[in-house]
């Protein structure tokens, strides 16, 4: 499993796995969509790129989780595929292309709203495979 929701009393409590940074970034994108929506509903019609910077690496997901919950619950479109690709130089860059639809109440069963990601126990391993852990607050 790319990734699994650990236990925690209030929130989203998620932990994603890749073989490399990217695929991990790519796991945690689909587990914020499939935390709000399901995700096995959503099908591949529309195309749409996303690019995103930040400071250091915790912060890049950070604003990688929130621009996803923004996309899905604020400009309606839910996100099935992520190709994402992250450089690191001074500062961290994320560009990702994105496929997916619009979202329809009716067909794509809404499970729960995430307010925001949170810095709450962060963590990033960047190992084999990369392990990332991260709150959603509900």
């Amino acid at each position: 499993m790319t990734y699994r929701y650990l236990e925690h009393m209030t929130d989203a409590f998620i932990e994603v796995t890749g073989d490399t940074i990217d695929e991990a970034f790519e796991n945690a994108g689909i587990s914020v969509v499939d935390t709000i929506i399901d995700i096995k509903s959503v099908e591949v019609k529309e195309d749409r790129t996303m690019e995103l910077h930040a400071d250091n690496l915790k912060s890049l997901l950070y604003n990688w989780l929130e621009e996803i919950i923004i996309l899905t619950v604020t400009d309606g479109f839910a996100v099935k595929i992520f190709h994402v690709k992250i450089t690191k130089n001074d500062t961290c860059h994320l560009l990702a292309n994105i496929s997916g639809e619009e979202i329809n109440v009716e067909k794509h069963h809404f499970k729960m709203e995430i307010k925001a990601p949170t810095y709450h126990l962060m963590e990033i391993i960047e190992e084999k495979p990369v392990l990332m852990r991260f709150i959603l607050d509900l």
